[in-house]
């Protein structure tokens, strides 16, 4: 039964619904997954055309409603009935975390489930949602960033469930694997490195103060993990938001404490644990390399391949480089949150056995509608591979800009605005 209950501005309808752990088998071991269901309370009785919200991540969970925002889900709520799902092993999700793998007894058996957890098996969820929960219409997507991956996959697998498709900074490349991915996202990472340290030229002595003080001292942040300089590095993945170079430069302004600042301040080392230590989404750092996965290449620990090509991220040089949305073998050491997994993403970086996530013939004769903004300085999902997918996936609109960074559907309800005009002026979403 659905829980509801009102908040301001939004109706919400809280549902739970058991799934098959495996979709290719489905009488054995279930898990749950669940969905916030939103709507605006004037319009509660009202039958408003749905939109499932697809997070990005991986392993991310839906936004929880607050405020009236993020703003793409004011402007949603003036037409749409909003779903938001917690994709699995998320949220409310059969959520996974470290505890979760103690069941396993080796490394071959916790790849095996996390293989579970991958685009195919979230969509077969959003399907079961559309057809048992929400009438089994048609429903249009918002897909945000990975979102846009799972998209994809969608028109792949379920096409017939979608009639129109939403996507922001989420258009994959097709055929790319791992490596591809990460030989166009360094150079990209130097680039908003270096756009950073002209904004903020100050900063380029300071971070460096910062990593020869942690070369030189043990330091252990406060849930007792040391703080290595290539850890400090990754805090670097916040360059590519909108507010992400000011969220750093405000940090390392306060890197230092002490009457001679001589020492590493309570709040910088706080701050840099929130936002290493993957507590909140471990599956962002487990899966991220295998949404990737291509059926007989082994994603092999790609970023840290390919960072060995470019020295200019090694810890010792100055000015430092940041780094951006890698994850590396030794993080799995170095983090409490993530040691638990590591045997497990040590069996998926030896994976070779994916199932193809999206079928090229289909989606070159995609009928339903699809309107994408591609960021043209996207630090997260190369803009070239995002346009040649589009180039052979049939109905889509591309909007090409460079006004935003990947967040741009979360900074202003212009971006959902007009996709969905680019939509409506092409005949609209296909009838549900």
């Amino acid at each position: 039964m659905a829980v509801e209950y009102t908040i301001p501005g939004m109706l919400i309808r809280d549902h739970m619904v058991d799934v098959p752990l495996d979709w290719s088998k489905p009488e054995g071991d279930t898990i749950r997954v669940f969905a916030r269901e939103v709507c605006d309370p004037v319009r509660r009785r009202e039958t408003l055309p749905l939109l499932a919200f697809l997070q990005g991540g991986p392993g991310g969970k839906s936004p929880r409603p607050s405020n009236g925002g993020p703003p793409w889900l004011a402007e949603a709520l003036k037409t749409h009935r909003v779903i938001l799902i917690d994709q699995r092993g998320t949220g409310r999700s059969s959520r996974i975390e470290s505890a979760t793998m103690e069941r396993f007894a080796d490394g071959r058996a916790a790849a095996d489930y996390l293989t579970l957890f991958r685009a195919d098996s979230i969509v077969a969820d959003c399907e079961h949602l559309r057809k048992t929960v929400f009438g089994g219409g048609r429903w249009q997507t918002l897909g945000q960033s990975y979102g846009g991956f799972l998209t994809l996959t969608y028109l792949s697998k379920a096409p017939e469930g979608l009639s129109a498709c939403y996507v922001t900074g989420g258009l994959a490349g097709l055929g790319a694997t791992a490596d591809d991915v990460y030989r166009r996202t360094y150079p990209r990472v130097a680039e908003k490195n270096a756009a950073y340290y002209r904004r903020y030229p100050g900063d380029a002595e300071r971070i460096g103060r910062i990593a020869d003080y942690i070369e030189t001292n043990e330091v252990r942040l406060p849930d007792g993990d040391r703080l290595s300089v290539r850890r400090f590095q990754t805090i670097g993945i916040d360059f590519g938001m909108a507010p992400g170079y000011e969220n750093i430069h405000w940090l390392v302004d306060e890197a230092f404490s002490g009457p001679n600042e001589d020492r590493l301040s309570d709040r910088f080392l706080a701050s840099v644990m929130s936002l290493t230590c993957y507590d909140d989404n471990p599956l962002f750092a487990v899966l991220q390399e295998s949404i990737y996965g291509q059926a007989g290449t082994p994603t092999a620990w790609a970023a840290e391949r390919i960072r060995a090509e470019h020295p200019a991220f090694a810890g010792d040089r100055r000015p430092l480089l940041l780094t951006g949305e890698m994850m590396y073998p030794w993080m799995f050491e170095e983090i409490r949150s993530l040691r638990a997994f590591r045997a497990g993403v040590e069996v998926l970086a030896t994976h070779e056995r994916y199932a193809p996530l999206y079928a090229p013939a289909r989606l070159a004769a995609n009928e339903v509608p699809i309107a994408a903004v591609i960021y043209h300085d996207d630090m997260y999902v190369d803009a070239g591979l995002s346009l040649e997918t589009a180039r052979h996936v049939a109905n889509v609109q591309a909007w090409v800009t460079n006004e935003f960074e990947h967040d741009g559907v979360r900074q202003s309800a212009a971006v959902l605005r007009r996709l969905m005009t680019l939509v409506r002026e092409q005949g609209g979403p296909l009838a549900s």
